[in-house]
């Protein structure tokens, strides 16, 4: 089985600098790349201030943070990524932006080396077909926040190598996760059946079956979740979910994953949930109230 000492991280954004975290306090060397120094600079910040946060609640000890910190490696440079084993790809989910990554990768990295994408929700196989190596491919979803939650699905597609597969699901297992094998059907697992969730939510709402409150209740409580629907779709961003409902829908054809129009409407308006303050919640005050645009 391929041996993983090197890793190689492309994004330095929420999901690519919390693999990037997780990877060097496995004792992992892992290059953290990006396009421009203030994203880069963002990024290993918020991974010093979670790792101070660590520390702060004695969940960490101060010289395991700086030894993971030492073994971070931020680069604006591809070439930097050269001698890596396994590269994850962590970058915006545009098709054609992680068509033109892997391309500048093929030239640059060995045949032997493992290229993965945390995509959430596009093809695997598609991925793959347009690299040098598409037995060398693998997907590598993890979930937010990386440090935190305890899930990797590691996605084949039909041409990836038995080898291949097997040591991208040894290296999640040796960064203290759980992972789980799928095949690369469009959602993996998890989003295959939490989106249509989550906008069923939405239309339970529209239709006046109960307020975004009380059903985000009725699912903690009587399901046992730890947050409701309306909740998590903020955490999540609900720009992020109105894509991946795209992505879905253009795939399996199925009303269950077209997105409804409040959804929709709250994307063109830049309710985007907590990253911008407000979505289905306003976040502005103490305690978070439900958004005047839904209302």
């Amino acid at each position: 089985m391929t041996e993983i000492r090197k890793v190689g991280v492309v994004g330095a954004g929420l999901m690519g600098s919390g693999i990037a975290q997780v990877s060097a306090a496995a004792g992992y060397d892992t290059i953290v790349r990006e396009v421009e120094q203030g994203l880069l600079d963002r990024g290993m910040a918020g991974i010093r201030k979670t790792l101070d946060r660590a520390v702060q609640k004695e969940k960490l000890g101060a010289a395991d943070r700086d030894s993971t910190m030492a073994r971070l490696h931020p680069t604006l440079e591809l070439a930097d990524l050269v001698e890596c084993d396994l590269v994850i790809e962590a970058i915006t989910e545009n098709l054609g932006a992680k068509h033109a990554l892997f391309g500048e990768l093929g030239g640059l990295c060995a045949a032997e080396t493992i290229f993965a994408s945390n995509t959430s929700s596009l093809s695997i196989t598609e991925l793959a077909a347009e690299t040098d190596r598409p037995e060398r491919f693998v997907g590598l979803h993890f979930f937010s926040p990386v440090p935190v939650m305890p899930l990797v699905e590691v996605v084949r597609c039909g041409q990836t190598a038995d080898d291949t597969f097997e040591a991208a699901f040894a290296f999640a297992g040796s960064l203290g996760k759980s992972p789980i094998a799928c095949g690369d059907n469009t959602g993996f697992v998890v989003n295959r059946l939490l989106v249509p969730y989550m906008l069923d939510a939405i239309r339970a709402y529209e239709s006046g079956v109960a307020s975004i409150p009380d059903i985000d209740k009725g699912l903690r409580l009587g399901c046992g979740y730890p947050m409701g629907p309306f909740t998590l779709g903020d955490f999540v961003g609900l720009d992020t979910l109105y894509h991946i409902t795209g992505i879905m829908y253009d795939e399996y054809k199925e009303a269950r994953f077209a997105s409804p129009p409040l959804l929709r409407r709250m994307y063109l308006a830049g309710y985007h949930g907590r990253k911008t303050g407000k979505g289905f919640y306003d976040y502005s005050g103490d305690e978070p109230v439900v958004s005047s645009f839904v209302l």
